[in-house]
């Protein structure tokens, strides 16, 4: 395949799996593709998409009743650190997901509403979500999924005034009808991310987590232990990937608004060797850009 259209590739592994060899691994020239294909593990094979740049966004659907119904547009910020820096990580560390039942980046009128025969010709219902790369002004699906999603399934709830009718209607194949919360028309979530994360590292150690004010967002604990009444973040004695402390969301009428209420919150979180982004919404915001 290199011989033939030498080019940079996506490495991916097919199973997806926390536990895979192979996470994400974005290679942006030829000479990067070729030397990571001379060092990953093959065990659970390996599958390369063609690598379109970074202007990367997300749009998620509900298909019920013979009707695609938009609800969000989504982004995730997948690389570890600030700036865009750092390798892809196992699960983002931070997104971004906007109210948009217009549609307004053209996601699912470009990638999703032409699928629609085939979705009634299988009897597909559910939540349907496209993600794109936009490569000379043109949206090219690079995967869907039947899923929430780990950072937008959480907010996305937290907007609908009515979540669970709407979840009610999915299953039994009727007309989706969501009412949206006016005051939640953006939501965000920001990772505190652990010691060593994401590198696989000898010893995770058994590090206090400390809470020094009460949290307004909704707060996700992820790898933490709890012991006589304290928080740890859970430690290991052999070769590990470092840990995700916690997640936190929030929703807000705005971007900023939201946005300063995770930061505000976060800020209350202390664990030794943790961070958390700092450009959420500063970059790769807004779908296009």
């Amino acid at each position: 395949l290199m011989r033939e259209k030498p080019r940079p590739y996506v490495l991916k592994n097919p199973l997806c799996s926390p536990f895979s060899p192979i996470h994400t691994i974005v290679c942006e020239t030829v000479e990067d593709t070729l030397g990571w294909l001379e060092h990953i593990d093959y065990a659970e094979g390996v599958f390369l998409q063609e690598y379109l740049g970074t202007t990367e966004a997300g749009h998620f659907v509900a298909v019920s009743g013979g009707e695609i119904v938009s609800l969000v547009t989504n982004q995730e910020y997948k690389r570890a650190y600030t700036g865009n820096l750092g390798p892809v990580a196992g699960a983002p560390l931070a997104g971004i997901v906007e109210q948009d039942s217009e549609d307004r980046y053209g996601l699912a009128r470009q990638l999703i509403h032409p699928l629609k025969p085939w979705l009634e010709a299988s009897g597909f219902q559910g939540i349907l979500q496209v993600t794109a790369i936009q490569h000379k002004r043109v949206w090219h699906a690079i995967e869907y999924n039947v899923r929430l999603g780990v950072t937008t399934g959480a907010l996305l709830l937290r907007m609908l005034q009515n979540p669970l009718e709407v979840l009610g209607q999915l299953v039994r194949d009727e007309s989706a009808a969501p009412a949206w919360h006016p005051e939640r028309k953006l939501g965000v979530s920001l990772t505190l991310a652990g010691y060593g994360y994401p590198y696989i590292v000898p010893s995770v150690p058994k590090l206090p987590v400390q809470v020094s004010g009460e949290v307004s967002s909704d707060l996700w604990w992820n790898e933490v232990d709890s012991e006589a009444g304290k928080l740890y973040m859970t430690h290991h004695q052999n070769l590990d990937m470092g840990h995700r402390i916690a997640d936190l969301n929030a929703c807000g009428p705005t971007l900023e608004s939201a946005r300063d209420q995770v930061y505000e919150d976060i800020r209350k979180l202390r664990c030794l060797g943790s961070y958390y982004r700092l450009d959420l919404g500063e970059t790769l915001w807004p779908p296009g850009t």
